[in-house]
């Protein structure tokens, strides 16, 4: 129901935003709006103030909205109206009301992220897990509780990593500009520790899900390897462990870190077999030496190991918090470069240099969505602001759906002196639909393989 809800409230807010562009700036330009109309199909719920005001609707299908506006390609308009027809207005105006909508949306990312930031969000601070054996991480030199203070593009300018989140942030979009990106590894606000370099050219292109810090080696954030609750009767407890427990070896291969510890469990189960391992914790400076044997868990080759207990200290947090200013400075930087970052990724699809399951549809939308409330204000916030900006940016492609579209038809007017023909119009649109019917089908296969596992 949270998810509902949620996926609800942010199509509903986003929709209304983007309508409320083209309307406001319409109605500012002596455009009469005839409509405004949140969902398409049945009309649930009409307001209407008097009979030539503007009608407010609310519709059955919530994927979406418009804006109806008098004009007279659409129906005869009376004469002493016809200044107010939308197909009458100078050609900056008509680009100016479409342009609104989309505009709306980049604004309201920019005062999501802000807000955001001025409620602070907690997040874990940027002390790495143990990268994955093999990864760019572990190449660089990275280890087990390493923490990432600063990083530079060039090696000369370097910038204060404030969170795990944040230097995520940093290197997927060093990782989709395929470029290498520095890394300063303790040393504090001074940046005198040491030095790394991530080889982020190695990743490009490649699809950026939740899997693409595992392939670079930037997982879990740190997380000591110290038993907690323990479930009564399970493995774990059969096993003689108790909540505290330090497990600094197992198998004689020591345990960096907590990630590395569930990985060896899970590990455990092969072939349909659990097999037993010799842990040495530490209990309160006491070094004893343990028989664990983990339960199966599942079937096949998904099985894996479970030893009903919590394993790993929680990470630590830091809450990330700015001012008035320096928020929405923040917000206005954030907003440009996920858009360009949008850009660049929509682009390297075109030309097949990246995956098309990197298109979303409503079903992870809605997910996303249930698991940022569940977080708490902020990170739906700045979930919020995301799909704000995503959806700002697909309304600006030149499609002709779209308001990208209108505005290279207006581009065109401009260049020529005279607007396209309506049977180019006729043919432009037949096309526009088709390939929006096809993106959608696409992202909407690409929801469906996530929730199934596939991708």
């Amino acid at each position: 129901m949270i998810t509902v809800l949620a996926f609800l409230v942010t199509l509903g807010v986003l929709i209304v935003i983007h309508e409320y562009g083209h309307y406001r700036v319409a109605r500012a330009c002596g455009v009469n709006v005839l409509r405004f109309s949140v969902g398409f199909g049945r009309v649930l719920w009409r307001r209407q103030r008097t009979p030539d005001s503007t009608e407010f609707v609310l519709s059955a299908l919530p994927l979406g909205g418009y804006v109806r506006m008098l004009d007279e390609r659409e129906g005869p308009v009376a004469p002493a109206q016809a200044s107010q027809a939308f197909n009458r207005q100078p050609l900056a105006k008509r680009a100016a009301i479409v342009a609104a909508g989309p505009a709306a949306n980049l604004i309201l990312a920019v005062f999501l992220y802000a807000a955001a930031q001025w409620i602070g969000v907690d997040e874990p601070r940027a002390v790495l897990s143990t990268p994955a054996a093999g990864s760019l991480a572990e190449r660089a030199g990275l280890r087990a509780g390493d923490e990432v203070t600063a990083v530079s593009d060039d090696g000369d300018a370097w910038e204060d990593v404030v969170s795990l989140t944040d230097l995520r942030w940093r290197v997927t979009q060093a990782a989709l500009r395929g470029e290498r990106l520095h890394l300063m590894v303790g040393g504090g606000t001074g940046h005198r520790g040491r030095a790394l370099t991530l080889d982020l050219d190695a990743v490009a292109g490649q699809e950026v899900d939740a899997a693409l810090m595992q392939r670079i080696g930037i997982g879990a954030p740190y997380s000591e390897p110290v038993m907690g609750e323990i479930k009564a009767g399970g493995p774990a407890e059969r096993a003689g462990l108790r909540a505290g427990d330090r497990v600094l070896r197992v198998d004689g291969q020591p345990v960096g870190d907590a990630q590395v510890l569930r990985e060896r469990i899970r590990e455990s189960v092969r072939d349909g077999v659990s097999s037993a391992s010799t842990w040495v914790v530490d209990r309160g400076g006491r070094m004893l030496e343990l028989s664990v044997q983990p339960r199966m868990a599942g079937e096949g080759k998904s099985a894996v190991g479970r030893i009903d207990a919590f394993v790993g200290l929680p990470a630590e947090m830091v809450t990330v918090r700015r001012g008035p200013l320096d928020g929405l400075v923040n917000g206005a930087s954030r907003t440009w470069e996920v858009s360009a970052l949008t850009l660049k990724m929509m682009g390297r699809m075109l030309v097949g240099e990246a995956s098309l399951k990197n298109l979303s549809g409503p079903l992870t939308i809605a997910d996303y969505a249930g698991q940022s409330v569940q977080r708490g204000l902020p990170d739906y916030l700045a979930f919020l602001a995301l799909v704000s900006v995503s959806l700002g940016v697909l309304n600006l492609l030149p499609l002709p759906m779209l308001d990208g579209g209108h505005l290279m038809y207006y581009l065109f007017e401009g260049l020529t002196g005279r607007p396209v023909s309506d049977l180019w119009l006729k043919w432009l649109q037949r096309g526009g639909a088709f390939i929006m019917l096809l993106l959608m089908s696409l992202a909407l296969s690409n929801d469906v393989a996530r929730l199934l596992g596939l991708h």
